[in-house]
């Protein structure tokens, strides 16, 4: 009997937890997932955290789950990526304190007393918010103390992931860009933004750089999931520059990730950033290249909760065979997702469509405006990134589960004026990045699927004036805020 050599890649979301099996050349051999529990912290009026154990027990079971399901496979290495600005906080002797995601904001309280943002900007490629780690850390250190006296250093969730596969505390690059303490453009850690934050360096552990071998699996843990002690782990990197690693770009691409927030961004070869500070600018996880974003936000999260209100009893392909067989036009959105160019997002939105209510207007109606909203948010944020830094080539390229949407990846397509490049496994895009990741690693030279669904533009003209109503509609509910 022949064994197939296999890679696992362990992905942090936002929203859950995967672990996922792909074979050296890119196929996703099983994916097993769970939902991240969060416990809210009452010391503070928008803060979240997990508890890191908890989170440890569910990879585990479900990387046992995922190799129960591919027997006669041999796993050779394991990496791991996750949600961007998402830390785990450690003790000295290796403790896993806390653990606090994305989508905690304990620190926004104090991010009025950075004197000189646009030097923050400067140094890390983002504007300094509660989002990013730093001002996690600082809502730590100024409500928390107990904690705070308890913690030795800190790292990624992914890279927290590799630590407890492997002992070995390191910081990857790309995952350093969203700390707010690292210098992107130098590809190091700063001692001048950690005195911004009143934060010690001795808190920063040592960089390393995707596809750096970290060490062999521990003992114990090979022998709980009955892998071999042989069993490299590897350093992965953020999910966005997974996600883009599977679509194997070229500096100068433009590359939309579509999930549960929609990053844009444009890989560069030099630090580029954007005079008015719209923009992130991070460190890619090839060397010597930079990811130039937007992100529009929350995105495919509205798609699946209208969903859930319209198509409760339905699968995707029903709600896409509705929307292909009428074009719901009369029915407009505007949702709160993210463009660039707004200092303050949307906290009010809705739907708008002809009064007294028309016989024309359906369930599908309301899903069609979700995603005409999604896809003109999309093209928004590219604008914005090609009028800052250029984009000559007639192909954009596309990846992430949102990307199922035929619907939605022909209106992107339409409203660009540019051709949509997805290729095979793009619903799995980090698992595919994170094993051309571990071939790296391992020196495996694996031929890749390289099968690709283009999508041409049709009806550019059409669906310009669709974009100009849809710009009216969000005008509408800017001025609801």
């Amino acid at each position: 009997m022949t064994t197939q050599n296999t890679y696992i890649i362990v992905d942090i979301g936002t929203g859950n937890v995967r672990v996922a099996a792909a074979s050296p050349q890119g196929q996703v051999l099983s994916v097993a997932r769970e939902d991240i529990h969060y416990i809210k912290d009452p010391l503070y009026p928008d803060a979240l955290y997990f508890e890191p154990t908890q989170l440890w027990l569910q990879v585990k079971r479900l990387a046992v789950q995922v190799l129960s399901g591919i027997p006669g496979t041999v796993v050779k290495a394991i990496t791991a990526t996750s949600q961007r600005e998402g830390i785990v906080l450690l003790s000295a002797t290796g403790e896993s304190l806390t653990g606090l995601p994305n989508i905690d904001h304990r620190g926004r309280e104090w991010e009025n007393t950075i004197a000189d943002k646009s030097r923050v900007y400067q140094l890390t490629g983002r504007y300094p918010t509660s989002l990013f780690s730093a001002l996690k850390l600082v809502g730590i250190r100024e409500r928390r103390p107990e904690l705070w006296q308890q913690c030795s250093t800190f790292l990624s969730i992914s890279n927290w992931i590799e630590f407890m596969f492997s002992g070995v505390a390191r910081y990857e690059h790309s995952q350093a860009s969203e700390t707010l303490l690292y210098d992107v453009a130098q590809k190091q850690w700063s001692a001048e933004l950690c005195e911004v934050f009143a934060l010690d360096a001795a808190l920063l552990p040592p960089l390393a750089d995707s596809a750096t071998i970290l060490g062999n699996i521990l003992p114990g843990v090979a022998q709980e999931l009955g892998l071999s002690a042989t069993v490299k782990i590897v350093a992965g990197g953020g999910d966005t520059q997974l996600a883009i690693k599977s679509t194997r770009p070229a500096v100068d691409d433009v590359v939309i990730v579509s999930g549960t927030t929609t990053p844009i961004v444009k890989i560069t070869g030099t630090y580029t950033l954007d005079a008015e500070e719209r923009t992130w600018t991070s460190r890619d996880i090839e060397p010597g290249r930079f990811v130039f974003e937007a992100n529009a936000g929350v995105t495919g999260l509205n798609y699946q909760r209208l969903k859930e209100i319209f198509y409760p009893n339905e699968d995707y392909e029903v709600i896409e065979k509705e929307l292909e067989e009428n074009t719901h036009t009369f029915c407009m959105a505007s949702l709160g997702s993210l463009l660039a160019d707004e200092e303050v997002s949307l906290t009010r939105g809705g739907f708008i469509f002809p009064a007294p209510v028309s016989h024309l207007l359906t369930r599908g109606s309301f899903v069609w405006a979700t995603i005409l909203d999604i896809a003109c948010s999309i093209v928004k944020n590219y604008r914005i990134l090609a009028a800052t830094a250029g984009h000559d080539p007639d192909y954009i390229w596309a990846c992430g589960g949102g990307l199922q949407s035929r619907v939605l990846r022909q209106l992107i397509a339409n409203l660009t004026g540019k051709k949509v490049q997805i290729r095979k496994e793009y619903q799995q895009s980090s698992a595919v990045g994170g094993a051309l990741i571990c071939n790296e690693a391992l020196q495996v030279n694996a031929v890749m699927e390289d099968a690709t669904e283009v999508i041409h533009p049709v009806d550019t003209a059409y669906y310009s004036t669709l974009y100009a109503e849809w710009e009216k509609t969000r005008h509408y509910f800017r001025g609801m805020n």
